[in-house]
């Protein structure tokens, strides 16, 4: 009886509601079922399994509980008050989803092109035998350029730009290339140029390279196949039948090299004449010859393989030469021709920038372009453009959809005979005016081939100079040195038998005022070191607040922060014999730079206010070259200037020059982008 009594409360229990998972836990106090079909245990036991059974129960006095069999939560699930929320919270997931992949591709459409690396920061050139010596032998080499690399970083420099270092014969400190795939022994071994790169990528850094297809030295081995007209190397360089008796050579023509003279050269072994642009033991190579335009490409992927982010290509101008071989016309046609021996006395309209010559850059491209797809490891292509016309220059961009170089190098500031606000607007408007849409600027002021800033124009500029340079649109370039305001050296006592203009640059940087400048720990140095070096050196400036270094580090860093140069409008106000202003501004800032800078030889004084009409009394001055002034305020109805000042100032505003009609035609920007405070991020539909 009380088993039975259990039993009936169990069963009791459970149809009272009660939440008790008899569907799944079955009460072990029932005894073992009656096989009596007839006595009531069993019928109680039947009603019992009935809640999981085919026959549908009442659930209404019920409500959900924890372990229910999936019968009965099918039943909850089903009901409208369930039913409905889920739906609801279905359908708004489905919603927002599909609103984040729509605002992502919106955010996409609009937003500008993110920058690349070799646009974010600036670019270091270094003249690697000139930079640091690291085994006494006074030659600068790779390991010291490495154990230097900790120096470069606090100059906010994205990429190292290195010239030259392939195996050579030095003729020309650059040109002359023995083998393109081994470094001279006076920079170090293939492995320590291996380790640079890896320690440059792991400062953060990028490397490009220099590289000099045009032509190789007389001593590479495909010039001395060539001369025995060894199979497929008979035709690497440019050889015609030329006469020539009792030592006398009678050239195919009156072509000239860049360092006067005739630009043919009578070989005795071939018994012909070679050609050359520059000197006769740097010979041209035929690039209408398939076979060196193979082994131009195979020469870059092998350096690219080895991690380089990119290449600086000179001479490309030289490339082709005018298949007809018929004289180039002379710049004064009345001068005998046998007296013509100089460069600049023909127009070489025969020698330089041939029909052709842009398709060999082009695939030069689609080499880098091979080794670009790999996510934030693009390859950088620049083209020099020495001597060029600014029409000329701008063809290496490319054309709509045919890019070439990403930039050819602007190398204009670096001639400039006279300095002033005019010469120097000339340059930077003459870029920004002729530079296709969508092409990104560069510019520097110095260079290997280049008299150094100081020694052109003085000291007093070094600062102007450099917060010129940083506050333009584009990429700043800085050849070593330039930093601390490194000068020329003498023409004197210069142990290297070669033409002194092409050396006085190349002076060994100045590390600080011990022996040799801290270049090299040697009892001698390839090129004798500057006499200022005892006060012009990076020691000595790292720790004056008003050097040169201390600003240029502090310009570096200036750019990398400011959205207003990396991405705004170049507006000028004014350009007369002394100064030049300009601003820089961005849509949706509410404040712009003024930039005012004085490269005349004498002070000024300026009123911003008749320039800009809204401007106030005060402003605050961001930098300055004098250091004292930075953070302060100046008056802006009387800026005093000495010569070689500069200030940057802040202007808060929301009327941008660039809207307004006198100053349209003043104002360029090269990749246009606006800013949102609301959302802040760029974009393009402005």
């Amino acid at each position: 009886m009380t088993e039975h009594k259990s039993e009936r409360d169990s069963i009791g229990m459970s149809m009272k509601g009660c939440q008790i998972n008899n569907g799944f836990i079955q009460n072990e106090d029932i005894p073992e079922r009656n096989l009596d079909p007839g006595s009531s245990s069993d019928t109680a036991q039947h009603n019992n399994v009935s809640i999981a059974g085919t026959n549908e129960p009442d659930f209404k006095a019920l409500r959900p509980y924890a372990g229910m069999p999936k019968e009965v939560l099918f039943q909850f699930s089903g009901q409208a008050r369930y039913r409905v929320p889920r739906e609801i919270l279905f359908w708004l997931t489905v919603a927002s989803v599909l609103l984040l992949i729509g605002a992502t591709i919106a955010i996409i459409a609009i937003s500008p092109k993110c920058l690349d690396w070799w646009q974010e920061g600036p670019m270091y050139q270094i003249y690697p035998r000139s930079f640091k010596d690291s085994d006494k032998d006074g030659n600068g080499d790779l390991k010291g350029i490495q154990d230097k690399l900790d120096y470069i970083s606090t100059l906010n420099v994205k990429t190292v730009w290195i010239t030259s270092f392939f195996k050579s014969s030095l003729k020309d400190f650059r040109y002359g290339v023995e083998d393109f795939q081994e470094i001279d022994p006076i920079f170090g071994t293939m492995k320590d140029f291996e380790n640079l790169v890896v320690a440059i990528h792991e400062k953060g850094l990028k490397l490009i390279i220099d590289f000099i297809p045009n032509h190789t030295s007389d001593k590479h081995a495909w010039f001395q196949l060539s001369r025995t007209r060894s199979g497929k190397y008979t035709d690497y360089f440019i050889w015609r039948d030329c006469a020539h008796e009792n030592g006398i050579t009678v050239p195919p023509n009156n072509w000239l090299s860049v360092y006067g003279n005739s630009s043919w050269h009578f070989d005795e072994v071939r018994k012909q004449c070679y050609f050359h642009q520059f000197t006769k033991e740097q010979p041209d190579l035929n690039f209408r010859n398939p076979d060196v335009q193979e082994e131009i490409k195979e020469i870059m992927q092998f350096w690219l393989a080895k991690g380089v982010d990119g290449f600086s290509f000179d001479a490309v101008k030289f490339l082709l030469e005018a298949k007809h071989l018929r004289n180039e016309i002379q710049v004064n046609t009345s001068q005998v021709p046998d007296t013509v021996i100089r460069y600049s006395e023909l127009h070489h309209d025969f020698t330089t920038t041939q029909l052709g010559m842009h398709d060999i850059v082009r695939s030069f491209r689609q080499t880098m372009d091979q080794y670009s797809r790999e996510p934030g490891r693009y390859r950088f292509m620049g083209t020099e453009v020495h001597a060029e016309s600014i029409d000329k220059a701008m063809l290496y961009y490319g054309l709509p959809f045919i890019q070439e170089a990403d930039f050819p190098f602007n190398s204009y500031l670096t001639t400039l005979d006279m300095l002033s606000g005019n010469t120097v607007y000339e340059v930077i408007s003459s870029w920004m005016e002729n530079m296709p849409e969508g092409k990104w600027p560069n510019w520097m002021i110095g260079g290997p081939e280049n008299t150094r800033l100081t020694s052109r124009f003085g000291k007093h500029y070094v600062n102007a100079m450099n917060m010129l340079l940083f506050t333009l649109p584009g990429t700043p370039i800085t050849y070593y040195g330039e930093e601390i305001g490194m000068g020329n050296i003498l023409a004197t006592d210069l142990i290297e038998n070669y033409n002194a203009n092409t050396l006085l640059s190349k002076s060994p940087m100045q590390w600080d005022n011990s022996s040799n400048a801290g270049f090299s720990e040697g009892n001698h140095t390839w090129l004798p070191t500057n006499s200022d070096y005892h006060t012009v050196n990076v020691d000595v400036q790292k720790t004056q607040p008003s050097s040169a270094l201390k600003l240029y580090q502090e310009l570096s860093l200036l750019h990398a922060q400011e959205l207003l140069l990396s991405r705004g409008w170049f507006c000028l106000l004014r350009n007369d014999s002394h100064s030049v202003v300009y601003t820089r501004e961005l849509d949706g800032k509410d404040r712009v730079l003024i930039v005012v800078l004085n490269f005349g030889d004498s002070s000024t004084r300026l009123n911003l206010q008749e320039m800009i009409s809204d401007l106030p009394t005060r402003l605050r001055i961001k930098l300055s070259t004098n250091s004292a002034s930075k953070g302060s305020e100046i008056d802006t109805r009387g800026i005093f200037l000495e010569k070689g000042d500069g200030f940057i100032l802040e202007h808060k505003t929301k009327n941008l020059l660039h809207y307004q009609i006198p100053f349209r035609d003043k104002c360029f920007v090269s990749n246009r982008a606006c800013y949102s405070s609301a959302l802040n991020i760029l974009y393009k539909l402005c």
